[in-house]
């Protein structure tokens, strides 16, 4: 007997019937959500919230209410039938589970009765949204308040004029197209990432953060790509006048490590500090440049989704998680922010001063020329040098000073 191949009479042996409709309970699913977390003397506690969600009750309906103003999809709206459908803190709460724990969407049906693709477009316009309505207030430029503030801190750890710190984080991409493999890959991650820039100061806060150029490229070609000194090149930074041994300057610096360039804009590690003098300053400066790699440590203890390999498939929707999770992080520190007390003494270096000056140019046409001339101040590297050795000399006599008191 003859056995005819199954393929070869075009006829698919697949099983096609109707689709099979699951009936979840979304009004159920939102009361034992509101009876678990948000009832008047829920069943969890406000420690077990901030664990879960990762913020504090009054923070997480801040957003949910927010994103209600912001768009339509994020209220609680009766379908064609009649059915209730989600409200906007089941979608808010699975949003914040992907992002927290990096949950797989269709692990959320169970508690939240959500379906994966639901859950999935819920998490991609909840990133929408934080960024269309969080994203001018917290991944903001420093304001003069702010930048006051970060220099008094930074003063007060024998750091004159230092802004922050500044490095780059990789986040693995699984689901890239396989045309961009080499685009993406570098030989020391071996996998496909895609970078994150950003500057941070000692409470964790990321002030600059700029997501998405191809893993396959270091530091320095992220900066040549990065708006990190858009803002000094137009004029419309704050200005920073400051003196420190005997020497004016005026414009701030970040901490780099040693693939940066020296730029007047960084102040980078000494590699192999010979005398007394490096190996104090070296050990000032790696100590202060680690605020921002704790930074990163935070955002992914908080965000891990950031820490595990990206599952989605469009590079858009990558670069909004990211900037999404940063904004968060940002709001959290914010929140939060009391609980913590920096001691300030700017006693303890009395013969360094800082001022910033209120005029700031911020409209009329930019004349290249002046735009060349604060690159040139930027990249300049004999004030780079300059500057090394004034900071090597201050936090000398500050270190031997305290010693001796």
């Amino acid at each position: 007997m003859k056995i005819k191949d199954k393929f070869s009479s075009g006829v698919s042996n697949r099983r096609y019937g109707p689709r099979k409709s699951i009936g979840r309970d979304h009004l159920g699913a939102h009361q034992r959500l509101v009876e678990d977390y948000f009832a008047a003397e829920p069943l969890y506690p406000e420690s077990m919230f901030r664990t879960r969600l990762r913020m504090n009750r009054r923070l997480f309906l801040r957003i949910v209410n927010s994103l209600g103003q912001w768009f339509s999809d994020f209220t609680c709206r009766p379908d064609c039938a009649g059915r209730v459908g989600l409200s906007p803190l089941q979608k808010c709460t699975a949003a914040m589970h992907m992002l927290a724990y990096g949950t797989p969407a269709d692990a959320l049906d169970e508690y939240l009765k959500i379906g994966k693709c639901t859950a999935l477009e819920c998490l991609d316009k909840f990133a929408r949204g934080v960024i269309e309505v969080f994203g001018g207030e917290y991944l903001r430029r420093p304001t003069r308040e702010d930048l006051e503030h970060i220099l008094q801190v930074n003063e007060s750890r024998g750091l004159p004029r230092m802004l922050g710190s500044i490095d780059c984080m990789h986040w693995c991409w699984e689901k890239f197209p396989l045309a961009w493999r080499g685009q993406f890959t570098r030989g020391d991650y071996g996998v496909p990432t895609i970078i994150l820039e950003a500057a941070a100061s000692q409470d964790l806060h990321i002030w600059h953060a700029f997501f998405g150029v191809a893993g396959s490229n270091n530091d320095l070609n992220v900066l040549n790509q990065s708006p990190l000194f858009f803002d000094a090149l137009k004029g419309q930074a704050p200005q920073v006048h400051f003196s420190v041994n005997g020497n004016e300057y005026n414009m701030g610096y970040y901490l780099a490590d040693g693939i940066y360039p020296e730029w007047a804009g960084f102040m980078k590690i000494i590699p192999v500090p010979q005398t007394e003098k490096h190996k104090i300053f070296a050990k000032q400066q790696e100590g202060a440049k680690k605020d921002v790699e704790r930074a990163f440590g935070v955002l992914q203890s908080r965000f891990t989704i950031v820490r595990r390999p990206a599952r989605l498939w469009k590079r858009k929707s990558v670069g909004r998680i990211m900037l999404a999770c940063v904004i968060l992080h940002n709001m959290i520190v914010e929140d939060e922010k009391e609980e913590a007390t920096i001691h300030i003494d700017l006693n303890e270096s009395p013969g360094a001063s800082f001022a910033l000056p209120p005029e700031v140019n911020v409209g009329g046409n930019l004349c290249f020329a002046d735009v060349l001339r604060r690159k040139a101040t930027l990249h300049s590297r004999l004030q780079h040098t300059q500057l090394k050795n004034d900071l090597i000399e201050h936090i000398w006599h500050r270190f031997t000073n305290i010693h001796h008191n």
